[in-house]
């Protein structure tokens, strides 16, 4: 392996390299997994995948796009791989072609994020939730939540909402204890489970997941608590299954009430969303592959020469053509001067050309041609 980078995440293990002998390569790759895992390839091989060339190229930029993830469009991905690069940079892994393959990644990564509407909509129950109160709101910043019950889903709800600036954080359960606990995290205040009703005058937003078999919140307990409201909404997301919130309560005036199945269907609407935008993303990574396939073709040696010689030549030519026009040449004085232009440039290109023919460089040969072509900007 010449270069490689490793990345790990939830749901894969990839290994990125460059090698002059794949076969080999890929043996050994597979073989170092087994051992590092201390389990036998035959009950895992079915399970591996191989890139090579463009496929390859085209396969980072989708992942590090969130083409390949299992939620399209989720953004952890890109952080993930960045992490892996700047290990594998740290301990000289990564050399010119996996440096300019990784930069390219995260700038086709950037373009899709910013060119189409890939992450845009919410995809998960607890994100869907805050999606739908910012809709109502206008703008979460400063509003009051109440959180009772201490589900998963409900928790994550909440540091959303945090996230997007919201004010007091109230947590009621019946096991006044864990409210306690809950609470500390979020810098909020406890509750008992009593004086939910109470705090209905003051709260914005309340997020339920708790266990209970009966209704936590019923619609009798919001209608007192309305005219103290003052006409200002009241947002209920209910996440508990059986439910929390009474669905009456819902056809109060100035009251939400959202339940797992309604944000279920805002997903799975905005799933859809995200994969129509998808196809427009498969198109910029598909130019972003032959962009890379030309730079990489162009570290071939005699591509190189030929460019280097062309860039040479051109300035010459065009130095020689300002000179004729500015002074009287006679025909045979016009003959020598490019003559001794030609000779010139192919003294002045004769070492620079050995030195990247030689097979004594062999092994870092991609260096020096990427230099080259940096110095003469022959990829201009």
């Amino acid at each position: 392996l010449n270069e490689v980078i490793l990345f790990s995440t939830c749901n894969r293990v990839e290994v990125l390299f460059v090698t002059d002998d794949k076969n080999p390569a890929i043996s050994a790759t597979k073989k170092f997994i087994a051992d590092f895992n201390k389990i036998p390839l035959e009950e895992f091989e079915n399970a591996l995948y191989v890139h090579a060339g463009d496929e390859a190229v085209r396969h980072i930029f989708r992942v590090a796009s969130s083409l390949d993830s299992m939620v399209v469009g989720e953004p952890q991905i890109l952080g993930q791989i960045k992490s892996a690069y700047r290990t594998a940079t740290a301990i000289n892994t990564s050399g010119v072609i996996l440096n300019r393959l990784l930069h390219r990644t995260f700038f086709v990564a950037k373009r899709i994020r910013t060119e189409t509407g890939i992450g845009d909509r919410a995809v998960s129950i607890s994100f869907a939730a805050v999606e739908l109160g910012r809709k109502i709101f206008g703008t979460l910043e400063g509003k009051t939540v109440l959180l009772i019950g201490a589900g998963e889903m409900a928790e994550l709800a909440v540091e959303h909402l945090v996230r997007n600036k919201a004010g007091d954080i109230y947590v009621a359960n019946r096991t006044f204890e864990n409210a306690v606990v809950l609470a500390k995290k979020f810098s909020g205040q406890a509750l008992h489970f009593e004086e939910i009703s109470a705090c209905l005058k003051f709260i914005d937003i309340i997020i339920s997941s708790t266990g209970s078999a009966d209704f936590v919140i019923t619609r009798d307990q919001v209608k007192g608590v309305l005219r103290a409201r003052r006409s200002r909404p009241l947002f209920f997301i209910d996440i508990a299954v059986p439910r929390d919130i009474d669905p009456a309560v819902n056809r109060l005036s100035n009251s939400y009430v959202y339940d797992i199945d309604d944000l279920k269907d805002v997903v799975d609407e905005n799933l859809e969303d995200r994969q129509q935008e998808a196809v427009k993303a498969e198109r910029i990574v598909d130019e972003a592959v032959i962009s890379f396939r030309h730079w990489h073709a162009g570290l071939d040696v005699v591509p190189t020469i030929v460019a280097l010689r062309n860039k040479v030549t051109a300035i010459a030519q065009a130095e020689i053509k300002k000179t004729l026009q500015s002074n009287n040449f006679s025909d045979s004085g016009v003959e020598a001067l490019n003559k001794m232009t030609g000779a010139l440039i192919n003294k002045i290109l004769h070492d620079p050309t050995i030195f990247l023919k030689k097979n004594g460089m062999l092994s870092d040969r991609s260096y020096y041609i990427d230099a080259v072509r940096k110095l003469f900007n022959l990829d201009e």
